[in-house]
């Protein structure tokens, strides 16, 4: 069986990658449900993330980021999964991914794409100071790893997000 009918697929890749909005155009193509882990962290928590991450901090973050990751593959029904940008730096989280029980697919951009996306992005507390600089060192920090858990890897630069989720599908297929 192809990883499209039998397994889910989760979308990794930096901040402004289009993992929720390539998410949902896969959902729709494959009538399954789109798992946003900010959105599942925020449920979960029942406040947004800019306030779990300045009010309780970073590793409280992370470890409901742990929580919500491992519960959406853990789930019966094949689903696709917009992985949060950071869900890589946890070696638990890198190991669920690689577990076999999902196809993972990094969601390459050039930073200045990045750049250029999430600039007026109010939730995004990693990049209150220099949007820049952060941005591009978290993308040094997470290019590895991001490659580490990656079944497949599809470029976004310059590509519609229908673009983007057809290859995803052929890369998945």
């Amino acid at each position: 069986m192809s990883p499209c009918t039998d397994s889910h697929i989760v979308l990794v890749g930096m901040m402004g990658a289009g993992k929720s909005s390539v998410g949902r155009a896969l959902a729709r193509r494959l009538n399954r449900a789109l798992l946003d882990s900010d959105e599942m962290i925020e449920e979960r928590a029942g406040r947004p993330i800019r306030e779990i991450w300045i009010d309780d901090g970073e590793p409280a973050f992370r470890q409901l980021e742990a929580e919500v990751i491992a519960d959406a593959i853990a789930a019966p029904t094949p689903s696709i999964v917009a992985a949060a940008g950071g869900v890589v730096l946890s070696e638990t989280n890198r190991a669920v991914l690689k577990s076999g029980s999902a196809h993972v697919v990094w969601l390459l951009a050039d930073v200045e794409l990045l750049l250029d996306r999430v600039r007026n992005g109010m939730h995004r507390p990693l990049l209150d100071e220099d949007p820049a600089r952060m941005l591009r060192a978290m993308y040094k920090e997470r290019a590895d790893l991001y490659q580490d858990v990656a079944d497949a890897i599809v470029s976004v630069d310059h590509r519609s997000i229908n673009d983007v989720a057809g290859a995803v599908l052929r890369c998945a297929g």
